[in-house]
């Protein structure tokens, strides 16, 4: 088994990876995760930077590199990190055709 698989992520965590996608900093990891989520993901400051830290950690995700100290940090997703919320979305979305493929014999 990879690392990538057999993973279940919490919601927060998987707003965060699909926020990554493209390189964000803090505020736009924010920003994104609230307006997608439709404001019901809501990730405080210290909550993100734990997740940023315990997913750099994994290997999920890095930070890039900046000329500027003072500049805002950004991250990016790994191929791990693709590879995890890759299976995510095929996790959520047999998830999702379960429960309707059930509701439609009801």
């Amino acid at each position: 088994m990879t690392m990538a698989e057999g993973i279940a992520l919490t919601e927060a965590t998987y707003y965060i990876l699909l926020s990554l996608v493209k390189p964000r900093h803090g505020y736009g990891i924010m920003q994104f995760t609230e307006a997608l989520s439709h404001g019901r993901v809501h990730l405080a400051a210290g909550t993100l930077y734990g997740a940023l830290s315990a997913l750099s950690a994994k290997g999920w995700i890095i930070p890039l590199p900046s000329e500027d100290e003072g500049r805002r940090k950004e991250y990016k997703l790994t191929e791990i990190g693709h590879q995890v919320l890759n299976r995510e979305v095929i996790r959520l979305r047999e998830l999702a055709d379960h429960g309707e493929r059930i509701l439609q014999e009801e």
